[in-house]
């Protein structure tokens, strides 16, 4: 008697890729603010009125904190999204402008494809963004 096999494992696999490719396409923008030591605290700011700035302005200011933007995810975010995190994070500690000090493409992960005799290995980009949260006096 012939019995016919049927392997779930490549079907499995496929779903597997897909729910992981569904849930990637659903991550978010990470942020860390991180507050100074012996500054003020301030109330929480509107986030549509802060100001990002590629430079340190000239108007009088103190120095809040610095927020750190992981925006390494697939597909890459508008920059858009980016800038609005970047609002979101500043006005959570009271900033009136983040001035962007860093901001770079560069290599978050690699990973190795193709078979075990042509092996290639492949480098994930992701951009990462500093800001120091500036209060205007």
């Amino acid at each position: 008697m012939k019995t016919n096999r049927f392997s779930f494992s490549p079907l499995l696999h496929g779903l597997a890729g897909a729910a992981l490719l569904a849930l990637a396409g659903c991550s978010t923008i990470n942020a860390h603010t991180t507050e100074y030591v012996g500054v003020p605290h301030f109330a929480p700011s509107n986030a549509a009125n802060v100001e990002v700035l590629r430079r340190e302005p000239t108007r009088p200011h103190v120095r809040l904190g610095e927020v750190l933007v992981d925006a390494s995810v697939e597909p890459p975010p508008a920059i858009t999204d980016v800038e609005q995190k970047l609002r979101e994070e500043t006005a959570s500690i009271g900033g009136d402008a983040a001035v962007v000090v860093y901001d770079r493409i560069q290599p978050v992960a690699a990973y190795v494809e193709g078979p075990l005799w042509d092996r290639d290995i492949r480098s994930v980009e992701g951009r990462k963004l500093k800001a120091i949260v500036i209060k205007y006096q």
